[in-house]
């Protein structure tokens, strides 16, 4: 007898209630023989503080939500080999493979194991007290941002690669992105996109007080460091993820590389990364010359149908006149 295959659903507590595509999620995914385990609640760890992980006999996570959801399932996959197959029901969802109206052809994927796995590079990130007595640890899948603990107030942070300081300023915050995560806050902060398989991590000042600000990006060997500076005006805030945060004293350091660990999203269309970065992004296939060019021509092919029908109904008004 072939035993129980499990499976840990994570969503909202909302979308558990209200939404009949949980409901059919989690009827598909026992009639195609899995046990399954639902989360509705994710809280968040403290900043260093590990987080519960599934059970070692969870053959996939599967997430109903947004990509939020999908970095909160994360915490649970950490240090493991499961992989999470994201299924949007928020808004971009770029970290989802499928939307929510392709429910039924993922989990008949997901029932035959027909998917390979995009491995997905994380940032290791330590908080080192200023008498470097203490140090705290954690990790990030999308990005860590480093921001004021007070909003009237700039912050004055010293950034550094390969512990040689490359620039100082005042600032809202820095953000420091994984390729992963450059599609998310680091894109709406003016940082490149990186490609998935590309090993680097990229930071981004936020309103830097600065002439030179633009975003750095280092390669996998490389580390940056982000001191905040004992006369700054306030101490900060370190968020990994948008998730497990913890305040800055002065004089704090702050060291993220690229770890060796990765984060297995299951991939079932196999479509590039342009493709989506394309489709998610709704990104223009043409330039705005030539768009305008097409307009220009759909113009003018609506004045020539409109004058063929007027020509037309002359020439039939005129036949009826000869006719009588």
């Amino acid at each position: 007898m072939v035993g129980k295959r499990h499976a840990v659903m994570v969503t909202h507590a909302h979308l558990r209630e209200t939404s009949l595509v949980v409901r059919e999620a989690v009827e598909q995914l026992e009639r195609a023989g899995f046990c399954v385990r639902i989360v509705d609640s994710l809280d968040p760890p403290g900043f260093g503080e590990s987080s519960p992980i599934v059970d070692s006999d969870t053959e996939i996570v599967v997430v109903l939500g947004g990509d939020g959801t999908i970095l909160g399932a994360a915490e649970l996959v950490h240090n493991t080999e499961v992989p999470i197959l994201g299924i949007n029901l928020g808004h971009v969802g770029f970290l989802a493979e499928f939307e929510s109206f392709q429910l039924s052809e993922a989990i008949a994927r997901v029932a035959g194991r027909d998917y390979s796995i995009d491995e997905r590079n994380l940032a290791n990130v330590s908080v080192t007290s200023p008498d470097g007595s203490t140090t705290l640890s954690d990790w990030a899948l999308n990005d860590i941002t480093i921001q004021q603990a007070d909003r009237d107030h700039m912050i004055e942070l010293s950034v550094g690669v390969d512990g040689v300081e490359a620039s100082s300023f005042s600032c809202d915050g820095v953000i420091i992105s994984t390729p992963t995560g450059s599609t998310a806050y680091a894109f709406s902060a003016g940082g490149p996109i990186i490609w998935p398989d590309v090993k680097a991590l990229q930071l981004i000042p936020l309103a830097a007080h600065a002439l030179f600000t633009r975003p750095m990006v280092i390669g996998e060997h490389s580390r940056f460091t982000v001191d905040l500076i004992d006369d700054s005006l306030t101490e900060g805030w370190i968020c990994c993820d948008g998730r497990r945060k913890m305040r800055l004293g002065y004089g704090t350091r702050t060291t993220v590389h690229l770890s060796s660990r990765t984060v297995r999203l299951a991939s079932l269309s196999g479509v590039p990364f342009t493709n989506r970065l394309v489709t998610k992004f709704n990104l223009p296939s043409v330039s705005l010359r030539q768009r305008s060019r097409l307009e220009e021509r759909k113009r003018e092919g609506i004045i020539a149908n409109e004058n063929k029908a007027r020509a037309d109904q002359q020439n039939v008004a005129r036949q009826g006149s000869s006719e009588r």
